[in-house]
C-alpha cells in the first residue's frame, strides 16, 4: 500500500524531521547516503516531489535526478557502479516515494548482486509488442 505524503519517511527526511547524511540538496532533488548500505557510498537521489512510482512524478521534477546520480557516482570514486530505480513491490520497493539508488560495485562480492533471466526472442512477438507500445507512446 502507498504511504501518503504525511507517514512517507523519505518526505519526512526532505522536511527535515528524520536526518540524514545530505549530499546534495536543491529545490527539486535531495541526496543522501542510504543507511543500509549494499556498498561504500551507496546513495539514494529522490524527488522532493511525492510520488510512490516514476510513472507519478511530473517531468519537471525530475529534470535534475540523472546529473545527480551521474555526480555522485563520480565523486564516490567508483569504477563500476549500478543505478537502480524500482516501481512496486513485486519489483523490490520497499520505500513508496520514488528513488535512484547509487551503488558503488567495488567487487564481485559487494554492492548489488543481480539475477537476468533472459528469455528466448520470438521476433513475432517482439514485433507486435512494438508496434503496440509505439502506437501509445
Amino acid at each position: 500500500m502507498a504511504a501518503t505524503q504525511a507517514a512517507c519517511i523519505f518526505c519526512k527526511i526532505v522536511k527535515g524531521d528524520i536526518p540524514s547524511f545530505k549530499l546534495f540538496e536543491s529545490d527539486k532533488v535531495l541526496a543522501f547516503l542510504d543507511i543500509q548500505p549494499l556498498s561504500k557510498g551507496h546513495a539514494l537521489v529522490i524527488p522532493k516531489h511525492h510520488g510512490a512510482k516514476l510513472t507519478d512524478i511530473p517531468d519537471d521534477a525530475l529534470t535534475e535526478i540523472l546529473p545527480v546520480v551521474k555526480k555522485l557516482a563520480a565523486a564516490s570514486g567508483a569504477v563500476d557502479y549500478n543505478v537502480l530505480q524500482n516501481n512496486g513491490r513485486i519489483a523490490h520497493q520497499e520505500v513508496d516515494h520514488v528513488h535512484f539508488h547509487m551503488i558503488p560495485k567495488p567487487n564481485e562480492t559487494e554492492g548489488l548482486g543481480v539475477g537476468w533471466p533472459a528469455g528466448k526472442t520470438d521476433f513475432d512477438a517482439l514485433k507486435k509488442l512494438h508496434e503496440d507500445l509505439k502506437a501509445k507512446f
